[in-house]
């Protein structure tokens, strides 16, 4: 084969390239945005750190805890060198990770607000559990700091990306139901004593700021509304020790701008199997479990006389592998979330309404 210097020059090259494209094809297809996990919790241990692992946007390369032995286990599991294993005190030091893009902040609710702000002085994008923190000066201090770094924060509002309350949107926003004209929701537990949600310091309150929320931020998503009336109240019924520091029972009611009324119920004293109902001018949507890990079930009756009844087969943890991706995606390609700090501002401010009319505060 006889080439000249320019036909020689580009094979050359063409050769070069070839040499190299395994290595870059191979940083090409790892994309995906590194989680360093601030606590090791039964939330993050048994649902959003398997969740990671299953993903295909997202993986654990940092773990922040204050037990030794459980970071280096958890490490060893996924991979992590221990060189990204901090404590509290020295977490501060992952802003010269480049492994570490963001972080998933599952500590107790009055830690949310200091382990943002840190973490978004050290250059890391911010997924932090609900609820957001456990006063509104927090809140507005959480969001200020992550737009002074230039990162995202996301509040863990999976229900928001989940298929199932996804479904019952759609339907309410396609006209499926009529004009909506009333909304009932529940969710709650019983808990047990010497949990840290009973500690008024820790929690902001009682079962209103853990799974009460739910309720709150569906009749948002739900009617597309901001409330423009609450009146509330609570109660403490069982006399057993646990309730010394916060309430056991809320419930509350909201008026919507178009008129739509809801009624909400949570509760630390007695099992409450997650739901919403949507009464509609044609018809009526039910969601069993809806807030819950897996296990949802929409049923709806239309003034037609059809139905719908679609229960969602998805196992958990795959609600937590869709929030983290949808972080994930919204880092890669620069765009603000859904359930940004401002939406768990606005919860927070709710619930300081909700309070405020029974009594109480946060």
């Amino acid at each position: 084969m006889n080439l000249n210097r320019r036909q020689f020059s580009v094979l050359a090259g063409a050769t070069l390239l070839s040499s190299t494209l395994p290595e870059l094809n191979a940083q090409a297809e790892d994309k995906r945005i590194g989680y360093c996990i601030v606590a090791l919790g039964r939330i993050s241990m048994d649902h959003f750190m398997p969740a990671v692992k299953m993903s295909q946007q997202s993986k654990i390369t940092g773990i922040v805890s204050g037990h030794p032995d459980k970071a280096r286990r958890m490490a060893a599991q996924y991979g992590v060198p221990e060189s990204s294993i901090y404590t509290y005190e020295n977490c501060d030091q992952m802003r010269d990770n480049k492994a570490i893009d963001a972080v998933y902040i599952a500590l107790p609710n009055s830690m949310h607000a200091e382990y943002t702000i840190r973490c978004a002085k050290a250059g890391k994008h911010v997924l932090c559990e609900k609820p957001m923190s456990t006063s509104i000066a927090d809140a507005k201090a959480m969001i200020d700091a992550c737009k002074q770094a230039n990162v995202k924060l996301l509040i863990a509002y999976r229900c928001q990306y989940e298929p199932t309350n996804l479904r019952a949107i759609s339907l309410i926003r396609d006209g499926k139901l009529g004009a909506v004209q009333a909304i009932e929701s529940a969710n709650g537990f019983n808990i047990r004593p010497g949990e840290w949600r009973l500690n008024k310091k820790m929690a902001g309150g009682g079962p209103l700021m853990d799974v009460g929320i739910y309720s709150l931020n569906a009749c948002r998503y739900l009617t597309s509304e901001e409330p423009v009336e609450v009146k509330a109240y609570s109660s403490v019924i069982d006399k057993d020790g646990r309730f010394n520091e916060v309430e056991e029972n809320d419930s509350w009611t909201m008026k919507f701008p178009s008129g739509i009324l809801a009624s909400c119920n949570t509760t630390y004293g007695a099992g409450m199997d997650g739901f919403y109902r949507v009464h509609g001018s044609k018809g009526t949507l039910d969601v069993q479990a809806a807030f819950g890990y897996q296990g949802q079930h929409l049923k709806a009756r239309f003034n037609d006389g059809t139905t719908l009844d679609e229960p969602n087969p998805a196992k958990d943890p795959s609600q937590f592998v869709r929030e983290a991706d949808y972080f994930s995606n919204c880092i890669l390609k620069n765009e603000e979330p859904k359930s940004n700090g401002e939406e768990g501002l606005r919860d927070m401010e709710w619930m300081g309404r909700i309070y405020e009319s029974c009594g109480l505060s946060l």
